[in-house]
């Protein structure tokens, strides 16, 4: 099967691309991913186009990128979304992949987007133990970095700490290892999906404030560390 995977940059999305290629079932054929159009920077990870491009370059995949509107609405997304499900069709893709592990909201309404499209859906790592996940994605070699934490979760410290072993055994007992409730983002810069380390370049930290989706009326603060694109060794 022809698949186009959905790219963030992250440990989830590497990880799932890690599964999809050696299960030798699919075809990778891309990775696509959104940007802000107005931003150049994937939303919630507030990373730069230019790195996503090197970790496709490193890859060796072609990369699509979806530019979102700079006006937010569901609309906006979904009309961008059914250009990008068009273009697939026309390139002979069947299916898009994404790395969710157990959001049942966000996979169904993943799912909603695609229906009716003729493009199915395929998930690798759905309904895995992310425990279990985060130490398979250590010890198979990937290097990750994190590029976003939720104040709420963690400490504004542990941006920039690469996950290691040592890291999962530091996280408090409430944190979902994989940060599936939003804890943190990451960026993966290294592992057996790349033919080489992507180089980058930590810059100063900054928050932004964002609607608390527990629905508690104080907003929930993210703070970010910018990456840039660092030169090649």
């Amino acid at each position: 099967m022809k698949i186009s995977l959905s790219w963030s940059g992250g440990k989830d999305s590497a990880m799932a691309l890690y599964r999809l290629l050696q299960s030798g079932q699919h075809h990778v054929v891309n990775l696509h991913c959104v940007v802000g159009e107005d931003t150049g920077q994937v939303p919630m990870h507030e990373v730069p186009v230019e790195l996503i491009q090197k970790q496709a370059e490193a890859i060796g995949l072609p990369l699509k990128l979806i530019y979102m509107p700079s006006v937010r609405s569901n609309d906006a997304y979904r009309k961008t979304m059914e250009q990008f499900v068009k273009e697939c069709l026309n390139e002979g893709i069947e299916a898009l992949a994404y790395g969710d592990i157990f959001l049942e909201d966000l996979k169904a309404y993943r799912e909603s987007m695609l229906h009716g499209s003729g493009l199915k859906t395929v998930f690798p790592l759905w309904k895995e133990p992310t425990g279990e996940l985060i130490k398979e994605f250590v010890q198979s070699g990937f290097k990750t970095s994190l590029c976003a934490v939720n104040s709420k979760h963690l400490p504004e410290s542990r941006l920039g700490e690469t996950i290691d072993e040592e890291w999962i055994s530091s996280l408090p007992k409430e944190i979902d290892p994989c940060g599936e409730n939003g804890e943190y983002h990451s960026f993966t810069f290294d592992g057996p999906v790349f033919n080489h380390a992507v180089s980058f370049e930590k810059g100063p930290v900054y928050s932004q404030e964002y609607p608390d989706p527990e629905g508690s009326e104080a907003p929930v603060k993210i703070y970010f560390m910018p990456f840039f694109t660092g030169k090649e060794k």
